[in-house]
């Protein structure tokens, strides 16, 4: 077994073929963000600074992909922040230890945050675990709102009062999908930012790669990969924006944003609706809402995916350091203390999600 290690650019067509390939073997690896072209666009976006991929090969045979941004000593999701799923494409085989790219990608540990639970070398190694919540739809919009409705969940009829109710009070609502509108765009991002800013989270769009990353999928124009802005518009105006990374057959919602005045019409759950029955006419049949126990997400999902999070490490003070962060984490989350039990994995949350926007 051999692993190599490339910039995104120094992958040949044909090794880009082979992962797209490998991609369409199993369907958790259908992702837009295990793509060979996300590590792609995350290398331009990044000026080509710290974006590499690891192939695993036998006898010349490339067995497995997995992209990663490498720093100095850790080595994370290629993307960071701004990446939902990561890991390897392929199997490399039964007794594959991950602790291989670690040493191929020359740094002393790797942390994961989004690697599917299924992929037996990371196992081993995960501290927790969390859902990806999923609309699977193969026979189309119609028979899953039925599925939905015999599981007891109401949401989808409460959608349709609500539209009917801001149609009404407000006026006509209108889908579009696959916008080029610039305006409604830089509308999204105001939104997600004023967002982030009410409730205390990391402005993951305030930084600079990022926002080149956002811009650079927006102008993308592909059949397999590429980022789509959704809009609804009520009344005239700009009610719900959604901006989602497009795979083959998988969409992934990625920023989502609505007009805070409008919020008692539900518009940004009317933009999800309009997109699953657009997708009937599409060759897309899988909605990936992402990770995060959202209300919306768990009426709406009818599959789910868990993900593991943990660290790979050689024996280095950067592992030692991981583990007994995670050591503290977990005495923590034993004791009796309600949401003060939760503090140290939010710490190591909030540190992860900012180490990853470097």
């Amino acid at each position: 077994m051999q692993i190599d290690v490339l910039r995104p650019t120094e992958l040949s067509p044909a090794m880009a073929a082979s992962w797209r390939a490998l991609q369409r073997e199993g369907r958790g690896w259908d992702s837009p963000f295990l793509s060979p072209c996300w590590a792609r666009s995350v290398d331009m976006a990044r000026h080509g600074r710290g974006v590499r991929v690891a192939v695993v090969s036998d006898r010349g045979e490339p067995r497995a992909f997995m992209s990663a941004s490498v720093g100095a000593v850790t080595a994370v999701a290629a993307g960071g922040a701004m990446s939902d799923y990561e890991g390897l494409v392929g199997d490399p085989g039964p007794d594959f230890d991950p602790a291989a790219l670690v040493r191929a990608l020359g740094v002393s540990r790797y942390d994961f945050s989004h690697v599917p639970a299924d992929q037996a070398a990371f196992a081993p190694h995960a501290r927790g675990q969390a859902l990806s919540w999923i609309i699977d739809l193969p026979a189309g919009y119609a028979p899953y709102a039925a599925q939905r409705r015999a599981a007891g969940v109401s949401a989808l009829k409460e959608l349709d009062r609500k539209r009917r109710k801001v149609e009404r009070e407000v006026g006509e609502t209108v889908f579009t999908a696959g916008s080029t509108c610039r305006t409604d765009f830089d509308r999204l991002i105001a939104l997600k930012r004023a967002q982030y800013r009410l409730t205390c989270q990391t402005d993951v769009l305030g930084v600079a790669w990022t926002r080149r990353l956002m811009e650079g999928l927006f102008t993308l124009r592909s059949p397999d990969f590429g980022g789509a802005l959704f809009t609804l518009h009520i009344g005239g105006a700009l009610a719900a924006a959604q901006f989602h990374l497009m795979g083959e057959t998988t969409i992934h919602a990625w920023m989502i944003a609505h007009d805070p005045a409008l919020e008692r019409y539900s518009p940004g759950l009317l933009l999800f609706q309009d997109i699953l029955r657009w997708m009937d006419a599409q060759p897309y049949d899988r909605l990936d809402l992402g990770y995060g126990d959202y209300r919306f997400k768990t009426e709406l999902a009818n599959v789910t995916t868990p993900l593991i999070h943990g660290f790979v490490g050689r024996p280095s003070p950067a592992a030692l350091l991981r583990e007994a962060a995670y050591g503290v984490r977990r005495a923590a989350e034993a004791l009796p203390l309600g949401k003060v039990s939760e503090l140290p994995g939010k710490a190591m949350r909030r540190l992860d999600l900012m180490r990853g926007l470097r």
